[in-house]
């Protein structure tokens, strides 16, 4: 295991898993230009060493995030990363998979950034907002078009429009949210979450989240069509050769990623 400590952010490598915390909890882990940075880099970190499959990303402290630092923002501080956006995260994810673990509050930019993570596990008392029509704001971290995605059209508008956040089991009832837990649990539960994630071929991890995200919009017939960039590789690959033989022999698969 190996562990890295920011004042701001902290990174810890285990078994494949990259956690990634969110530490300002002073601030409710709002968010600032120093966090934002730190998650960019670890994201970087995740997608190019072969020895991580997966990250978690959370806030310490009891509550994800509250969204933007308001009172650095005052000051004229945007927690915004070239390239990567609010966050360190929104505008450009990972390629490979990203699963938020939620305490408390999940607010505003905090609530976007759950938004642009592939899953989601929560605490049973967390709660999902996007305020910033509340301050004069507007949700253009992905908030705008990313919450009708995932949620009911009717739904996502009111969360828009009112400001008003919905509970995790609202959020798992509309499949926002994979998984509800007991308060507290949330990184454990996700980290489960990932480990099963991590078990499996890396590069079929990796283009099945590829292509599912990229066909949204695709027809059936031009998924079909232009699955085979994501998928021959996949099956043209020495973990394809090796996933068979494993089966076959009954033993645990050992994955080479390539």
């Amino acid at each position: 295991m190996t562990t890295a400590a920011t004042s701001e952010v902290l990174v810890e490598a285990d078994s494949g898993i990259l956690t990634i915390t969110i530490n300002r909890p002073q601030q409710r882990n709002a968010m600032s230009l120093a966090a934002a940075t730190l998650i960019a880099e670890a994201l970087t970190r995740l997608d190019e060493d072969p020895d991580l499959s997966v990250a978690v990303l959370t806030g310490g402290g009891g509550t994800f995030c509250a969204g933007m630092d308001l009172k650095r923002f005052q000051l004229g501080e945007r927690p915004i990363v070239e390239g990567r956006g609010f966050g360190g995260l929104v505008e450009a994810p990972p390629a490979k998979p990203l699963i938020a673990a939620v305490e408390g509050w999940a607010l505003g930019g905090g609530f976007e950034m759950v938004l642009a993570c592939d899953l989601v596990v929560a605490g049973a008392g967390a709660k999902f907002g996007l305020p910033e029509v509340k301050r004069g704001l507007a949700a253009r971290a992905g908030g705008i078009f990313r919450a009708p995605r995932v949620l009911p059209r009717a739904v996502a508008l009111e969360m828009l429009l009112t400001g008003e956040p919905i509970t995790a089991q609202d959020a798992q009832a509309h499949g926002l949210v994979n998984r509800v837990v007991e308060d507290g649990s949330a990184l454990e539960a996700a980290r489960s979450l990932a480990a099963a994630i991590s078990a499996n071929a890396p590069l079929a991890v990796r283009a099945s989240k590829a292509l599912a995200l990229d066909a949204r919009t695709w027809t059936d017939e031009e998924s079909f069509e232009r699955q085979s960039v994501y998928t021959d590789p996949v099956f043209a690959s020495a973990d394809a050769v090796e996933g068979a033989a494993a089966f076959t022999e009954r033993r645990a698969p050992r994955w080479q990623g390539r």
